[in-house]
């Protein structure tokens, strides 16, 4: 019998995480291989290899220990390819030879798929002086676009869609452009922005005083704090970013607080990190472990929770020595420190099992005890091994043990480490688990709340015909499994019910017991006022949690799910062309209505001539292939490359006005150019720009920016939630929701953060 809990699941495995040859045949014929084969990996470097191979086995069986998707994929294949997740690089020098090797470093990580963070405070302002070459700075955001740029290149070549964590400090010169910069559409796309936020910049809007904004000592400007403040939660209320990191409380708590200064994460936040920093990833399954879920007598099994932990923080720690990494300097990173980031999924799952409210007060604190006791057999565990292995390289016993988070251990668990040292600098960490969580059955994501109870997931064949399956959380399929049809309690919320001051309740009582930091989105209802808004990123601050993301959905940010509990049917959305889902592109017909388009890109000699062919399905035209041809041969190579990457996606259906946004945010550094009236940044974005107004005129899309949005044909599910969120770019399924930071697709697990 298969191992799955339910169809995506194993279709998750086979796409993500099953073993295939160079022809894409199976080598892991089951999921059991998959778990031999990462066991087996990380048992090689043990003295006993046989002997831990089976106890890996048994952490990986049934989904209990869940290593990150790298891991899971990477391990035991023989590729060059890291195990690692997180990296922040290293320090960008305030030269422009030292900015284009900073921006080479990033290409050579990302080009093996590692997300990676960036702090641009170090580079200079706009318009300061550039001695030696009589100019002015042209200031950290146009270096960001050109970060930008070679995200959306090395995506385009190939490997897993970009992600990248931007940080400036808030004293910066340009910390307002900075704060502003991603209202601009097609900005820094390839981006998420966070806001350094120091303790004495928070004490300053406190008190209502002035605030400087300097670089290496100079005063640029001075400003109101509070109104700097407000300008940054107006950016995020209305635009969904930035982010907020609390670095001063990063850096107090950090363990090696002695031997480093952090001042960027990773992409999705949950890893503060030195320069060149990395950290690898994995998950306990919170769900696994409850023995007698929805009774009296339901609790969370202590001892198999501690035995689990254990075995996992060794396997991670394997990791370290197993993987490869793209640089030499983060390798050397690893191993002096041996950072792991050990973390939970299933929390809301297995607070429903105990009949427990996320967000309530019995809810938190079971929270707050469960995360200390998976803090304190991780310390204890990696204190065995630094007896049996050796202490990481810069441990420091007297340093190590000042730290903010070591001075509120337990007082056996210090004497641990002073007496053995310990393996591993830093332990946990709550990372986005979104695709892994579908994997294990979809249970609740991270220390999120479940999000939706079920939902339907529609796929199109090839000949049109179109196949349904319920999608069902971990937590609601076990109840329905032993109550039958019986209604859920009331004490079963979700995201979309919840108060945002229950999110930030949950995570800083998980924040307490992680030594790193949690990748969590606080959600907000679409009509929360803005003083309400800014209360919880106050509230984020009083209670100890060291950054906030929240997600509050408008007409900019789009709506993700929205609740209804009376309609039977979707409402009908007011446009002319059906949505497509397709696993498989459909065969050509003989012939397809077209039209044809010059475009005249202004200093070429020659023009470009586009076709766009539609196909016609239940009445409407949609595109279907596109022809791209111009005289100029220093064109040829790239317009045959676009003709056949684009008509590729056009064939396979889905929400493919995402081509569009994408065309019409590259830009050239060379210069864009005036078109109609209009600056064109790039001849891709004039490309995508007249596909857009192709897809106009045959109405599958309504106007100029309105890419598709909701499906009309969505069922309302079973316990009365529809997804309604944007469609997803890999699956084209509808219901894109921010999970941990991240727009994720319920369907596919596609993420923008991998």
């Amino acid at each position: 019998m298969s191992r799955f809990a339910a169809p995506i699941a194993e279709q998750i495995w086979d796409m993500k995480y099953r073993m295939k040859d160079a022809e894409g045949q199976p080598v892991d014929g089951t999921v059991e291989d998959s778990w031999r084969r990462v066991a087996r990996d990380l048992a090689s470097v043990e003295s006993k290899p046989a002997e831990w191979e089976d106890r890996f086995y048994a952490a990986l069986e049934d989904f209990k220990f869940l290593p990150a998707g790298r891991i899971l994929a990477g391990a035991g294949t023989g590729r060059t390819v890291t195990l690692f997740n997180c990296f922040v690089m290293g320090t960008i020098p305030d030269s422009m030879g030292g900015i284009f090797d900073m921006l080479k470093e990033a290409a050579l990580t990302m080009q093996q798929g590692g997300g990676i963070g960036y702090d641009f405070s170090t580079i200079r302002p706009r318009g300061a002086a550039v001695h030696g070459v009589a100019a002015d700075a042209s200031g950290p955001l146009s270096f960001m676009d050109v970060w930008d740029a070679m995200c959306r290149t090395i995506m385009s070549a190939g490997s897993r869609r970009g992600a990248m964590m931007a940080t400036m400090r808030c004293d910066h010169p340009d910390i307002e452009a900075f704060i502003e910069a991603k209202q601009d559409s097609a900005r820094l796309r390839m981006f998420n922005l966070s806001v350094l936020i120091t303790d004495p910049f928070m004490q300053a809007v406190k008190d209502g005083k002035s605030w400087d904004l300097q670089f290496e000592g100079k005063v640029y400007r001075t400003v109101d704090a509070r109104d700097l403040w407000n300008r940054i939660m107006r950016a995020t209320y209305d635009f969904a970013e930035p982010g907020v990191i609390f670095i001063d409380r990063i850096n107090q708590q950090n363990n090696l607080h002695y031997a480093e200064t952090i001042a960027a994460t990773n992409p999705c936040g949950e890893q503060p990190l030195p320069p060149y920093g990395a950290c690898l990833l994995g998950s306990i399954n919170l769900a696994r472990l409850v023995t007698d879920p929805f009774t009296a007598e339901a609790h969370l099994d202590a001892e198999a929770l501690d035995d689990l932990v254990r075995t996992a923080v060794r396997m991670m720690d394997n990791v370290v020595d197993a993987s490869r990494f793209p640089l030499p300097q983060q390798l050397a990173e690893a191993q002096a420190k041996r950072r792991i980031g050990l973390g939970v999924t299933g929390l809301a799952d297995a607070l429903l099992m105990l009949g427990l409210r996320y967000g309530a007060k019995d809810a938190v604190e079971q929270t707050r005890k469960w995360m200390k006791a998976i803090a304190r057999s991780a310390y204890l565990a990696s204190a065995d091994l630094a007896k049996e292995k050796g202490a990481f390289p810069l441990f420091d016993a007297d340093e190590y043990l000042k730290s903010g988070f070591m001075q509120r251990m337990d007082d056996d668990v210090r004497a641990a480490i002073a007496a053995n040292g310990i393996r591993n600098a830093l332990l946990t960490s709550i990372a986005p688990t979104g695709t892994i969580s579908l994997y294990a059955g979809n249970v609740s994501s991270g220390i999120e709340p479940v999000f939706a109870y079920a939902y339907t997931r529609k796929v199109l064949q090839k000949d049109g015909s179109r196949t349904e399956e319920e999608v069902v959380d971990y937590a609601v399929q076990m109840w329905r499994d032993l109550k039958g049809d019986a209604p859920l309690p009331d004490y079963f919320a979700n995201a979309q019910t919840l108060a945002p001051k229950d999110h930030v309740a949950m995570q800083a009582a998980a924040q307490e017991w992680v030594d790193s930091s949690i990748s969590k989105t606080i959600n907000c209802p679409e009509d929360i006022s803005f003083e309400e808004f800014k209360d919880v990123y106050l509230s984020a601050w009083d209670l100890g949690c060291k950054g906030c993301t929240t997600y509050r959905p408008n007409d900019v940010t789009g709506s993700v799910l929205s609740v209804s509990e009376t309609s039977e049917a979707a409402p009908e959305a007011d446009r002319g062309a059906d949505v497509v889902y397709l696993t498989e592109p459909l065969d050509r017909p003989a012939a397809l209505e077209g039209s044809t388009y010059k475009l005249k890109w202004p200093g070429s000699e020659h023009a470009i001539y586009i076709t766009v062919n539609d196909i016609v399905q239940a009445g409407h035209r949609r595109p279907f292939e596109v022809f791209i041809n111009s005289k100029n041969m220093e064109h040829f190579a790239w317009t045959v490359a676009l003709t056949r990457m684009i008509s590729a996606v056009f064939r396979r259906g889905g929400d493919v006005s995402f081509v569009v946004e994408e065309l019409k945010a590259v830009f050239d550094p060379r210069g864009g150019a005036w078109m109609a009236g209009k600056y064109v940044p790039s001849i891709l974005a004039a490309i995508g720009g007249v596909i857009e107004r192709h897809m106009i005129s045959t109405g599958f899309l309504e106007g100029e920016g309105m890419g598709l949005k909701t499906d009309p044909q969505a069922e309302v599910m079973a316990v009365g939630e529809r997804p309604r969120g944007p469609a997803c770019p890999s699956c084209g399924q509808y219901g894109m929701r921010m999970v941990e930071g991240c727009m994720t697709c319920p369907s596919c697990g596609h993420s923008k953060c991998g």
